[in-house]
């Protein structure tokens, strides 16, 4: 059914290894595992403004959470008035629930293509071809050494085999995608706005923190071509994850779990300083227009002069 993706990402893969092979022999394992690496490099690159849409709408929803349980807490005993009264704050907000997980759903096909055509790269016969790879270049890619191992071998078979070198590479690649991919999934929860202990969500979240790495067994299964793509992927989602939260921070909340407005600037005030000099200036002028004080003699004298005229 997704024939016609995995077409597509298998001529990638062609491309990419056409390019790279320019500068460095074809049939190496700089080649073969540089492709790998650059495909899914530049495919997580197009995808960056899913995600920081996806940040938005985490962060949009997130502001307007403490609204909606008080809508739940209203409503409580009315479901429909109450998702009738949830969709009117979201429209008002111009928030859409779904746009959080729209990404995600763009994002998985290429991923399960990449991974599909890798995986097929890796486990093909002698003489066949996968999709746009021909059987000459799934050949040369079976054959790449890349330190002392190949993109076919697993943990599991080089350690069948006794190969010491395919055992550490393979294993390497396991443990540190998953540690890549517990930070990125305890970065994300740390950013979540459910902090009730009680609550099945928070508890959820906590498992998956412990869960994730459990995932990485899976990996001592999977070809080496396969890991590569995967540790790049992992290491690119913290990467990625680090910059955009640094540079879209969550926002502050009091300790009713509202947005605090205090850190937002004022732009109704005028930040400006005042104009020091001009007030002294002022204050000079007004100082030198006032009248000079004169002596009691002086007085006398002007007014017997008054007299006399």
């Amino acid at each position: 059914m997704l024939d016609w993706l995995y077409e597509i990402v298998a001529q990638l893969i062609v491309w990419t290894h056409s390019g790279l092979s320019t500068v460095v022999p074809k049939d190496s394992g700089w080649a073969w595992g540089g492709a790998i690496i650059l495909l899914t490099v530049l495919l997580r690159l197009l995808l960056v403004p899913l995600f920081v849409k996806q940040i938005h709408a985490s962060r949009k929803m997130q502001e307007l959470n403490p609204k909606v349980q008080a809508l739940r807490k209203k409503f409580k005993n009315d479901k429909q008035r109450l998702n009738q009264e949830v969709m009117k704050l979201y429209q008002e907000n111009g928030a859409n629930p779904l746009s959080g997980c729209l990404p995600i759903l763009v994002q998985m096909p290429v991923f399960i293509g990449l991974f599909q055509v890798l995986k097929r790269i890796s486990d093909a016969n002698p003489g066949n071809g996968v999709f746009a790879v021909t059987p000459e270049l799934v050949k040369s890619a079976q054959k790449a050494n890349i330190f002392g191992a190949h993109i076919p071998d697993t943990f599991i078979n080089a350690w069948s085999a006794k190969n010491a070198t395919a055992i550490a590479i393979t294993l390497a690649a396991v443990v540190i995608s998953s540690c890549m991919t517990f930070f990125t999934v305890r970065a994300s929860i740390k950013r979540q706005s459910v902090n009730n202990e009680n609550n099945p969500m928070m508890q959820a979240q906590k498992m998956m923190v412990f869960l994730a790495p459990a995932f990485g067994l899976f990996g001592l299964g999977f070809p080496l071509g396969v890991l590569m793509y995967w540790v790049t992927t992992n290491g690119w989602s913290l990467a990625q994850q680090h910059y955009v939260f640094s540079r879209y921070p969550q926002p502050k909340l009091d300790g009713s779990g509202n947005v605090n407005e205090d850190h937002r600037v004022n732009r109704s005030a005028d930040p400006r300083p005042p104009n020091t000099s001009t007030m002294t200036s002022k204050v000079e002028k007004a100082v030198r227009n006032q009248p000079k004080r004169q002596s009691r003699s002086k007085r006398n004298s002007v007014t017997k002069r008054n007299t006399s005229h």
